[in-house]
């Protein structure tokens, strides 16, 4: 359903041909923006830029929609930054992100869902707008709220393509060695304690579709890379999310560096995390798990 050469497409245009993509580097950042439109278009959607500037470079989340046919006014919102930290070209922060969104959602272009399932590319998630008001998804998350947007539950992807079956390859905060595996091989779903009950039923709903190894973890958000991506702009307004990482620097020697590109990415093993995704969502969209 999901070919590894495809995911390969992706981020080699947005890690390698287009490179570092931020603020410091805006036709970059623009071509990048211009990449997954063109690409969210060819699959049939009609793409709502949210525009807005950012040191003084126009910036854009990028969203298209699946509209529901039951509850539409329900949404489930899956995200992924499309911008990288300066100095990197960001092939696994995060165009392996951006590049399972881009097929998840060509996927879902066949699928009538009985509550809406938007997309969204986010921007200027990266320093120095991370955390701050400039953050694009703190922008998204909330114009929603201001809006009475009834999500019902946001996933950030974010970085998805790094796996290592060598004994000791993952590192934890303390304490959370004792409960998870040596061995960097599998994907995390993690969230907050208000989150967990939903995390929990997209884990089930992946596991029910996937046999690729998943861990998932509910806890407190001020420990370090718990709340480091897009999911933590939709808790401070109030919607529950999660977010699917490789854990990020807990197991990516190259994570915010210049080493940072496409040959480091696993795409079989990224596709099949991909494809279990489809599945997870699919089901929560479609009254399998309905998300409460």
């Amino acid at each position: 359903m999901i070919a590894p050469d495809s995911l390969a497409r992706h981020v080699q245009t947005l890690a390698s041909e287009i490179g570092e993509r931020n603020v410091f580097r805006p036709e970059a950042l623009t071509a990048a923006a211009d990449y997954i439109t063109a690409q969210w278009q060819a699959q049939g959607y009609q793409v709502a830029p949210q525009v807005y500037k950012a040191r003084g470079v126009v910036s854009a989340n990028l969203e298209v929609a699946r509209r529901g046919v039951v509850r539409p006014e329900e949404i489930i919102l899956v995200g992924a930054h499309y911008d990288s930290v300066a100095g990197s070209p960001g092939a696994n922060d995060n165009a392996s992100g951006v590049a399972v969104l881009l097929e998840i959602s060509r996927l879902f272009a066949a699928v009538e869902p009985a509550i809406t399932v938007r997309f969204v590319a986010f921007v200027n998630e990266e320093p120095p707008f991370f955390f701050w008001g400039k953050m694009g998804s703190m922008i998204y998350a909330k114009a929603a709220r201001a809006q009475n947007d009834d999500i019902r539950l946001m996933v950030s992807l974010e970085m998805l393509g790094y796996y290592s079956d060598t004994p000791g390859s993952q590192h934890y905060p303390p304490l959370f060695r004792y409960f998870h595996p040596s061995r960097g091989n599998f994907i995390a779903f993690v969230s907050n304690l208000r989150s967990r009950r939903i995390m929990r039923q997209a884990a089930a709903a992946f596991r029910a579709h996937s046999d690729f190894p998943l861990e998932h973890t509910a806890t407190f958000g001020f420990i370090p890379g718990i709340a480091w991506s897009d999911h933590l702009s939709f808790w401070r307004a109030g919607y529950r999310a999660f977010m699917v990482t490789d854990t990020a620097f807990y197991r990516y020697p190259h994570y915010h560096t210049a080493r940072d590109t496409p040959d480091k990415v696993d795409y079989v093993r990224l596709a099949r995390v991909g494809e279990g995704l489809y599945h997870a969502f699919a089901d929560l969209a479609n009254g399998g798990n309905k998300p409460q």
